[in-house]
């Protein structure tokens, strides 16, 4: 059985989609059959960053109401085999999702895919809880300023049914010379939040440049986000690798 992983913050701009992107691709390059999910409903972009934004043509409501099936709506990604986007409808036609119609959908790509991460909508409101409520695993995005941390830690209290060692912080767009005066924030949010970090991910201008075009696979060698990246990807299928040095 697959693992859903809700990848979610307190507040927009985090880079939560550039994280399941680009941890996606990761997953999918290691030959773990990988689902994205875009679960913001309205104001999806996932498949701009992920350059599909020609081929994903049904979206996840499609699957629920019962129109297409999960291997037709799911869109392979060109260049990764193993990678896949399921995006989020525009709007939502008619009733509300159900909890229980999510869950029945989580059920169907667990049986399908070994990793599926969601792109959840920045909040804590219903589509927060659709995204969260039947998943496996949760990752906090947080970035460095003081707002996005105590966001983080409000965050962690909605998500507070998840078991030990099931929910995540990760630290995105760390710039390298505020990193010792930060050592004491990210600290204070693992302290207070009392959650394991996951990664710390540095700064990189080319993340909004590249998948801005949808360019996903075009960073260069030396990237640091893109190693941080493969670094907690391989860190979610059980390995232990250390923290990169900044």
């Amino acid at each position: 059985m697959g693992q859903i992983i809700a990848v979610v913050s307190g507040k927009g701009g985090t880079g939560k989609t550039s994280f399941t992107a680009m941890v996606g691709k990761a997953l999918a390059e290691l030959g773990k059959r990988t689902l994205c999910l875009d679960c913001d409903i309205g104001l999806r972009n996932l498949d701009l960053a992920m350059g599909m934004s020609d081929c994903a043509l049904m979206d996840f409501t499609d699957v629920i109401s019962g129109r297409v099936p999960l291997d037709r709506a799911a869109v392979q990604h060109p260049k990764y085999p193993d990678l896949y986007l399921l995006t989020a409808p525009v709007t939502l036609r008619g009733t509300q999702i159900e909890q229980s119609e999510m869950a029945s959908l989580l059920d169907e790509i667990r049986e399908q895919f070994d990793f599926c991460l969601i792109d959840a909508s920045a909040g804590l409101g219903r589509a927060f809880h659709l995204a969260t409520d039947s998943a496996d695993r949760a990752i906090v995005i947080a970035t460095t300023d003081p707002p996005s941390l105590r966001d983080a830690q409000r965050t962690v209290m909605e998500l507070r049914a998840f078991p030990t060692g099931k929910l995540h912080l990760v630290v995105n767009r760390v710039r390298r010379r505020l990193l010792k005066s930060l050592h004491a924030n990210i600290d204070d949010a693992m302290d207070a939040a009392g959650l394991p970090l996951l990664g710390v991910i540095p700064e990189d201008e080319d993340v909004p440049a590249l998948l801005g075009r949808g360019l996903l696979g075009e960073f260069g060698y030396y990237s640091g986000a893109d190693r941080a990246c493969r670094n907690i990807a391989l860190r979610l299928c059980g390995q232990r690798i250390p923290l990169m040095r900044l």
